[in-house]
């Protein structure tokens, strides 16, 4: 097990360094702040994902960046992605030469930042500090029991992934999970979001391996070291921001 750490000495320094970062954020607690913050994370991830998705047209910052300041004044971010799509849509009608696959990455990551803003707007810093321990429960237990234990393939599309450190993963989630909830939800409750926010974003990172392997790149970008880019180190929250939302929209 000392080995593993030590090998992975990089990962561990960037996610600290990370971890401070929202630390800071979260004292401050501010919508401006957390938008910003978000923000950052949203522009780089959609550079990352034109590059993965080989889209070339820079009209996607505009439509990223309009629709993110206008979540600022939105009640429910999420939503606007629709717009965006709507507006898109309207134009390639319009023009007929616009690349069509610029809806990619106006679908991911942007729908999941969004959805991460609007995480915040409804029930504050809190349930950002639950799904990252719930996240972070699930990359850890998967990397270090897979790594310590793993002998059954999870699937083909990431050949690095067991079903042992699945497993770990989501378990560890379980038992973390509940302890950093927020308010006014049962203990049942609690474990079933765990649970179901740690298998989504057990997929999130599978659906980033999937684009990068048609891609034919290890990484989706060099940003943080030891972790690749900003959708390699947020590709569990992007999909478990949406689960978690609907979840807390059904329950509270």
């Amino acid at each position: 097990m000392y080995e593993l750490i030590s090998s992975s000495s990089t990962r561990i320094k960037t996610a600290l360094v990370l971890f401070a970062v929202f630390i800071v954020v979260s004292y401050i607690d501010t919508l401006f702040v957390t938008w910003l913050f978000l923000g950052a994370f949203m522009i780089v991830g959609i550079d990352e994902a034109m590059n993965l998705f080989k889209v070339k047209d820079a009209s996607v910052f505009q439509y990223a960046a309009i629709t993110w300041i206008v979540a600022y004044f939105y009640p429910n971010p999420e939503i606007l992605v629709l717009v965006a799509l709507v507006i898109f849509a309207s134009n390639l009608a319009y023009k007929r030469e616009i690349d069509k696959k610029i809806f990619l990455p106006l679908l991911y990551p942007l729908v999941s930042f969004l959805a991460l803003l609007t995480l915040y707007n409804e029930y504050g810093i809190e349930v950002l500090w639950w799904m990252l321990f719930v996240v972070a429960s699930a990359d850890v237990g998967a990397y270090y029991v897979g790594r310590a234990f793993g002998k059954t393939k999870f699937c083909v599309t990431s050949p690095n992934k067991t079903l042992e450190g699945v497993a770990g993963g989501i378990v560890l989630a379980a038992l973390l999970g509940p302890i950093f909830a927020v308010e006014g939800i049962t203990y049942l409750g609690t474990l079933v979001i765990s649970v179901v926010v740690a298998v989504s974003s057990i997929f999130g990172d599978l659906f980033e391996s999937y684009l990068k392997r048609e891609a034919d790149v290890k990484d989706s970008g060099n940003i943080l070291p030891g972790h690749g880019g900003v959708l390699d180190r947020t590709d569990g929250f992007l999909f478990a921001s949406i689960v978690m939302l609907v979840l807390l929209r059904a329950i509270i």
